[in-house]
């Protein structure tokens, strides 16, 4: 770690988000001067964060453009403001340095990190990952793109303390020196287009989770699928750890006779069976297969890491069961974010699906989604800036059982009212939240409050 002295350094924190925020706690402790933008206008900013802005005395641009470019020293960039913001391009061009909140973290705090990205997944693996490592009993902080910004733990942490982080393309664009223990990419799958514009950007953001690893390092990938698979010919120094549901290795995590095993090329550790796993669907059994290779190379003991298999059940929010009603089974899946995490949601409920999707546009393409429901889906009801999309492309391609409604209630009520016993209604968007709601948590709490309702 680079240990960074960031006394009297001056110092811009764009956007007052969470990250952004402990960014500026942080540099406070640390005697920096500082300057914050965000792009909300004085009027709406919450009244506490102000006078603590003030207290502290920065300077702050509320609304406006900053014109301190060339006093500063450093841009600490939130991970929702684009590299390609005017004035962020500016600070480039003038070689200021600029980090995301979690490169920071790196330099100035401490602590071993189990660094984990991918398109979908993350939360659920991570948050088993935690598990483990608490189980094990380690001083385990889980944080970064789950919700707690890794820049609030690693300046209280230790040598001995390990950061459980969940890693956005968004953070992972703005690192230099971060160096995880232990990493992965868990899938990669088309989502974010509008802010990364192609794949390959969007891969190459991905990739430099491991690109500061060194050969002390091990980079856990999903030979099972290709996209990220291929990331791992970039990672020159870790040693690279395959997992696969369905492939069997000299040297990696895999399934045999029904069994998750380990092989380090001295025979094959037995961890767990596949059905003994709480979490349903196929693409939770790569996660479990991801989290036992992480632990496990970060010196967790197999009957630490089987136990904890055995009893996690999941995270809210992702296929998460929220009650039945008259027979019918209403499930939340607001993290699905994205078609490929949706698709996955669609996969694990098998059959006899009320769908509820749409959302916020990234510029995704719907029509896999679609092709994907293979009779497992019932009828659609759509909400949202998406709605009128996916239902000219579901259409496209011959699926025209759909439902347009206004909100959440009446997309529950209309669900509820075409479902019949022993169909599921299920929460999987396939989109942001943001068009509607603050966060996908907010969108699955009113689902979950207006399935409550129908059961009054």
């Amino acid at each position: 770690m680079c240990n960074e002295n960031m006394k009297n350094k001056k110092v811009l924190v764009v956007g007052m988000g969470k990250s952004g925020i402990a960014a500026v706690e942080a540099m406070v402790k640390l005697g920096a001067k500082i300057y914050v933008q965000d792009s909300k206008k004085p009027e709406d900013v919450d009244a506490e964060l102000k006078h603590f802005l003030e207290e502290n005395g920065a300077v702050c641009y509320f609304g406006v453009k900053p014109d301190c470019i060339d006093e500063i020293d450093m841009m600490i960039l939130s991970p929702g403001v684009p590299l390609e913001v005017d004035f962020v391009q500016e600070a480039m061009e003038k070689d200021v340095e600029i980090v995301g909140e979690l490169e920071l973290a790196y330099r100035i705090g401490k602590g071993n990190y189990v660094a984990i990205t991918g398109t979908n997944g993350k939360t659920t693996t991570t948050t088993l990952v935690g598990e483990i490592f608490k189980n094990a009993k380690k001083k385990t902080h889980v944080v970064g793109n789950i919700g707690v910004a890794v820049i609030s733990v690693a300046l209280e942490a230790s040598d001995e303390d390990w950061l459980i982080t969940e890693t956005s393309s968004f953070q992972l664009e703005t690192t230099k020196y971060v160096k995880p223990r232990v990493s992965t990419i868990l899938n990669l799958t088309p989502d974010h287009l509008n802010r990364h514009h192609t794949m390959e950007n969007y891969g190459s953001a991905k990739a430099k989770i491991f690109e500061s690893q060194d050969e002390a390092g091990y980079y856990i990938a999903n030979y099972d699928d290709p996209d990220s698979f291929k990331l791992s010919e970039g990672c020159k120094k870790a040693k690279v750890v395959p997992f696969s549901k369905t492939k069997e290795f000299e040297f990696g995590v895999f399934v045999k006779d029904e069994k998750i095993v380990i092989n380090e090329g001295n025979g094959l550790i037995e961890v767990c069976g596949v059905e003994e796993l709480k979490i349903p669907g196929a693409h939770n059994l790569e996660n479990a297969l991801a989290a036992t290779a992480l632990a496990y190379f970060a010196g967790i003991e197999v009957e630490v890491i089987a136990k904890t298999l055995r009893s996690f059940q999941g995270v809210e929010h992702r296929l998460e069961y929220c009650g039945t009603i008259d027979g019918i089974k209403f499930v939340n899946d607001s993290k699905g974010t994205n078609p490929d995490a949706s698709i996955k949601a669609v996969d694990a409920m098998k059959e006899n699906i009320i769908l509820i999707a749409g959302g916020y546009d990234k510029g995704s393409d719907f029509t896999d989604f679609i092709k994907a429901f293979d009779g497992r889906v019932k009828h659609m009801v759509l909400l949202g800036k998406t709605a009128p999309k996916i239902k000219e492309q579901a259409e496209g391609v011959g699926f025209n059982s759909i439902t347009m409604a206004k909100d959440m209630e009446e997309c529950v009520s209309k669900a509820f009212g075409m479902a019949e016993s022993g169909d599921t209604v299920l929460l999987s968007p396939a989109c942001a939240s943001w068009d509607m709601y603050r966060c996908f948590e907010d969108r699955g709490e009113h689902f979950k409050d207006c399935v409550r309702k129908l059961g009054k």
